[in-house]
Formats: structure tokens, sequence, C-alpha cells
């Protein structure tokens, strides 16, 4: 059974149609690279996935629920990792974790332990008393990155989750993915670092205005545009590459 099934996707903000129509099924165990342009509908999707917009048009289950009459089941046994989301950050990481694990049931002591491995391999240093809110942008989204992972979900949702994080960082957010992935977890992963989706992702969905228009791996859909590398094949397929020119930037001098 795939572990994320949808029919004819269909989202619109008032007059404007973001996804057109999407069909897709994703199979446990795997990294998924999304991606796409700004406005291409990514977040959307992500968001519908995850059981937190039900006005959409289509069919969507999530590890065997329907997202739209169940979408609480489907939050449950998912991880979500945001761009951007609200943290209490008049808390403590700790007191963060504990109310975090708490809504899902978690005993403190476990919430606690899994909290410490992952700061320990994520490399996130603070002193026992310190709040959120004096953290750097990369230390709150190592936050939000663990706070995502305590209750070890199955399927994660991570949607731009580099943003602020320094180069180390990366390597270690690229291997802690990969060993998931290992244990058989499965990530839907949007981002707009080409280099680490295609070294990362065992299978990439590119989409266009509301649409899919490339979806395998990275060497069967290269095979058809011949492009190099995945920056020019994104280019490539979503009209990039034919809007480059040449920039003067005396031109009105």
């Amino acid at each position: 059974m795939s572990i994320i099934s949808i029919r004819n996707l269909q989202k619109s903000y008032f007059s404007n149609q973001v996804l057109r129509g999407i069909d897709l099924e994703v199979q446990a165990g795997q990294i998924i690279g999304y991606i796409g342009p700004n406005g291409a509908g990514k977040s959307t999707t992500i968001r519908i996935l995850a059981g937190l917009d039900s006005k959409f048009g289509g069919e969507v289950n999530v590890l065997g629920f329907d997202v739209k009459k169940n979408p609480l089941e489907v939050k449950k046994r998912i991880g979500y990792i945001p761009e951007a989301a609200e943290i209490y950050e008049v808390l403590t990481p700790e007191e963060f974790y504990e109310l975090v694990g708490g809504l899902q049931d978690l005993p403190w002591a476990v919430t606690k332990k899994r909290a410490e491995r992952l700061q320990e391999y994520l490399d996130l240093k603070y002193s026992k008393s310190q709040r959120i809110d004096t953290f750097s942008k990369g230390m709150k989204q190592k936050v939000l990155l663990i706070s995502g992972l305590l209750h070890d979900p199955d399927l994660i949702f991570l949607d731009e989750p580099l943003a602020g994080l320094d180069a180390n960082s990366v390597i270690r957010v690229k291997d802690l993915l990969q060993q998931l992935t290992k244990r058989g977890k499965t990530i839907f992963y949007s981002s707009h670092i080409m280099e680490v989706v295609e070294k990362i992702s065992d299978r990439i969905i590119l989409l266009n205005d509301g649409k899919i228009v490339a979806n395998g791996t990275f060497a069967e859909i290269n095979a058809q545009a011949n492009s190099g590398s995945l920056e020019n094949l994104f280019s490539q397929l979503t009209g990039g590459a034919t809007a480059r020119t040449d920039f003067d930037f005396t031109a009105d001098e």
C-alpha cells in the first residue's frame, strides 16, 4: 500500500488556482525531493498532506487515512517541520520538548532521552536555562527539527528544513535524513537547494504552475533532458533557462 496517495488534487485561493490536478503515489522508505519555483504549490501540497488544510478538491490519503475525513489521525502519525513555525520562544528547549512530547503522549523520560540524542547529533549547544528567544535562526531551526522527530514518526514532511543552517549543520541534517530512511522512514522534502536535493533524494518530483512536470530518479529525469545537473534541469523544465539575459547594471547611466 502507498504511504501517500493523491488523486486529482486541486487547490484554489479565491480565483488563483494553485494546484491543477496532481496525481501521485509514494511508497515507504524513500526520500522524496519535492521541488519547484516560488508559487508552484509546494508548501500548499505539504500543508494538505499534513492535514492542515481540508479545503481542496480531489482525494488525498496519508498512511491509509483520508486526510479530509481523518486529519487528526494523520497529524498523530507524521512529523512536520515547516520553514517558519511559531515556537514558544519564552521557553527553554527542554520545556518546549516537554510540551511537544506531552501532546504526543510521550513519557518525559523518553522525550528527554530522544531530545538529548538529537541535540548531540545536530550539535545544538546552549546553557541549560537559555530561552529559545536568544537563539540564532539556525539554532531555532534545529529545535524545530528535533521537536518534529520526538515521536519517531514514520512519515516526515520537511518544508525548507535547511533555512538558517550553516554548512556543517546541513551535512548533519542530510546524514540524519538518510539514516531515518534506512530505518524505513519516508521523507517528503521540499527545498530550493538543488545540490542537496540531487544528492539525497531517491526520487524527485518537479512541480511547475500547479502541475507535476517531472517524476523519477535524477538519472531518469536527466536522461530525457540531458541537463547535467538538477539546477540546469530545474531551469529547463520551469522556463528559467529561456528567461536568462545579460544584465547591465549601468544601462541607465
